[in-house]
């Protein structure tokens, strides 16, 4: 993998980077989040306003002009061309049974509203009780089985709107 990097600048100019032009940069410290930059003997004052590591995504002011900035490195630009996204979920719309068991409870009832990690139903197996929590924010669309219901493997419980 090349150590390329593409940068994006408020959604309409891109340019790429290599390694070593970064660490040819001129740039001096001069506060937190604060640099005095040199290009082309022009001097630059550059401050870090925001930053959201996950999404390599900062708001960089220059010379009192913010600019939004995306960096992505050669394994995001890979993921990107997969066709996945970095820090993207597949959203969950039902619940089915891991394993073999029985139903003991239901927490929720069609209908209802749910948040992320809220008790929605405990299967008993292997002598074990095996508690679901729902996997994010929704509404209660079915519910596929009953208390005391034996259930297999793969079997729907519950599903999401």
């Amino acid at each position: 993998m090349s150590d390329n990097y593409k940068v994006t600048v408020n959604d309409a100019f891109h340019f790429d980077f290599e390694k070593e032009s970064i660490s040819q940069l001129d740039a001096i410290p001069t506060g937190v989040n604060e640099f005095h930059v040199l290009h082309q003997n022009l001097p630059y004052k550059a401050e870090i306003i925001t930053s959201d590591f996950n999404h390599k995504s900062y708001t960089v002011k220059v010379n009192n002009t913010n600019y939004t900035v995306a960096i992505s490195n050669p394994l995001d630009i890979l993921i990107k061309e997969m066709g996945f996204e970095v820090g993207l979920t597949k959203q969950v719309n039902a619940i089915k049974a891991p394993m073999p068991g029985l139903i003991l409870e239901i927490s929720v009832v069609v209908g209802q509203a749910v948040k992320e990690n809220d008790n929605l139903i405990i299967l008993g197996a292997m002598k074990m009780e095996n508690s679901f929590l729902s996997p994010r924010d929704g509404v209660i669309k079915s519910i596929s089985v009953s208390t005391g219901d034996a259930v297999d493997k793969g079997q729907l419980l519950i599903e999401f709107e």
